[in-house]
């Protein structure tokens, strides 16, 4: 077996069936296997795989045991020469595996590989390369002078963002959500501490690849990462158990560190900390007090771009669902039509939301066009027949009384 997938779950069902489908639709000729471990989800993701994907060895966990215990379970009944953990809320170019495996093939002193990490409105994340959260690069990150000097290998280490997008680079941290690493050098490194419940772990876990002498390296190969579905930012459990993964990290590794560089940083993450439980506090109260009201959702208008089948089925689900929408009919390589076809949108009206048919047009190809449309208020929307379904970051339109 040469690559085994581990992704754990927790209540985000039709994103998993939209990771899993992209698996699916990989190239290559390289055997895998997929391990879904779920976190005891309430929305039937377990029935729905066992039913629809019958080749995912699955583990069902009877709590949720968090991120890094999860992984372990997978790891431990996995067989592949490299792992893959990957979150569920991700979307891979069908050349993504493979050109990770080959490059590992290729460079023995590679432990682990990271990629190029989009967001639904082509931007790319910041943290597709880092640095390691010394205390000095932890101290420039939280005053502002990383976000300030983005060029300096000095001030900017936390996020790497002096590095080119479009080549190969040595990185020191890989993100989480896509974390290819040598079975040999994971073992050897030691798996995910369990100390960490989510966030946090991936650090930890980058930096002991480095001290047992590999390489961490980052691959400019696109993928989409929706950033969280399954988690709740803007709660309170969210900011305790973020901040608390920083204080085990850094007492982990430079508690023996000078207190004239640690002292600080702990007094900058607790400050950090309550600030952020202030403002989620200030909201709730207000919100509950009527001093102010939010819009829940963007205006959105939707551009539906496919074949005709596909077009009818979608004019029905935008009727039902209220949608303001737009058709563009469409045949053959769909991205390559549609393109300079689509009006831009004014950054003062509505969002445009670009449906792809899951069915007709390449994952590498709805990429490649939300990345060529960064920053011109437009995001990526994926339609999945089967389902009668519209995936976007924000949420999931499905109409299941089909006509």
């Amino acid at each position: 077996m040469k690559l085994s997938i581990i992704i754990v779950s927790y209540n985000v069902k039709f994103y998993l069936m939209q990771c899993l489908q992209s698996i699916r639709q990989s190239q290559g000729s390289h055997e895998y296997e997929i391990i879904v471990v779920d976190n005891h989800s309430r929305d039937d993701s377990v029935k729905y795989v066992k039913r629809h994907f019958p080749e995912v060895v699955l583990i069902d966990n009877m709590h949720n045991v968090g991120f890094a215990r999860a992984n372990n379970q997978g790891i431990a009944c996995a067989h592949g020469d490299y792992i893959l953990l990957l979150n569920p809320d991700t979307l891979l170019g069908e050349d993504v595996l493979a050109s990770c495996l080959d490059f590992m093939e290729s460079h023995p002193a590679a432990g682990g590989i990271g990629v190029k990490m989009l967001t639904a409105n082509g931007r790319k994340a910041m943290e597709s390369r880092r640095g390691i959260p010394t205390p000095l690069t932890s101290f420039f990150k939280m005053s502002g002078l990383c976000a300030r000097f983005p060029r300096s290998k000095v001030f900017a280490k936390y996020y790497m963002s002096y590095l080119p997008w479009d080549t190969p680079q040595q990185i020191e941290i890989i993100s989480g959500a896509f974390c290819m690493m040598r079975r040999e050098v994971l073992d050897r490194a030691g798996w995910l501490d369990e100390d960490f419940f989510m966030y946090g772990e991936d650090i930890d876990l980058s930096y002991r690849l480095l001290k047992s002498g590999a390489e961490n390296w980052y691959l400019p190969l696109s993928i989409l990462h929706y950033k969280g579905e399954s988690t709740k930012k803007s709660s309170f459990r969210y900011v305790h158990v973020f901040y608390q993964a920083m204080l085990i990290f850094l007492r982990k590794h430079y508690g023996h560190s000078n207190l004239f560089l640690t002292v600080p940083i702990k007094i900058a993450i607790y400050s950090k900390a309550s600030l952020e439980l202030m403002a989620i506090l200030t909201k709730k109260i207000s919100k509950s007090l009527g001093f102010f009201k939010t819009s829940r959702h963007k205006p959105v208008r939707y551009l539906f771009v496919g074949e005709r089948g596909m077009l009818d089925s979608c004019r029905q689900l935008a009727k039902h669902k209220g949608l303001q929408a737009d058709f563009m009919e469409v045949s053959g390589d769909l991205t390559e039509v549609a393109v300079p076809a689509i009006p831009t949108a004014s950054s003062s009206g509505p969002q445009r939301c670009v449906v792809f048919d899951s069915n007709t047009v390449a994952y590498g190809n709805m990429l490649q066009f939300i990345e060529s449309h960064e920053d011109k208020n437009i995001i990526l929307g994926i339609y999945h027949s089967q389902e009668n379904m519209i995936i976007t970051p924000d949420e999931i339109i499905r109409y299941e009384n089909r006509l």
